[in-house]
């Protein structure tokens, strides 16, 4: 199992940025698919991006798609998330998360929570109006 750690939150103002960084350890890190997703106060954990094994392959939220970019760096066993033009609705707990990759031809991105085995502990992220 891969463990992942999660880093680069804090409190923002309406149309800053952020990057938030997720280091993994444990498992040879090009073998996984990673994914953010974000859970504000009281509400259920939202898909927001994910990329594939190779970085080749991104998919992203509507509600985030175009300030936000997804990427990876599999020398350094890390995710990060560039969050850019951030709104008081992004504040949220984000959270990194892992599932082994796909070798199928086709790309699938995996949007559900369900779908990935491997959790951080989540980063708040606060975005002030």
């Amino acid at each position: 199992q891969v463990q992942l750690v999660e880093s680069g939150g804090g409190l923002v103002q309406a149309g800053g940025s952020l990057r938030l960084s997720c280091a993994a350890s444990g498992r040879t890190f090009s073998d996984y698919e990673l994914g953010w997703f974000r859970q504000a106060l009281g509400k259920e954990r939202l898909f927001v991006a994910t990329i594939s094994w190779s970085g080749t392959n991104t998919y992203y939220a509507d509600s985030v798609k175009g300030r936000f970019t997804i990427s990876r760096d599999n020398a350094k066993n890390t995710v990060y998330l560039q969050m850019n033009s951030l709104k008081p609705e992004d504040t949220a707990v984000y959270y990194c998360a892992a599932v082994p990759r796909q070798f199928s031809s086709e790309y699938r991105p995996r949007r559900s929570w369900f779908e990935y085995n491997a959790w951080g502990q989540g980063t708040q992220v606060t975005v002030s109006s």
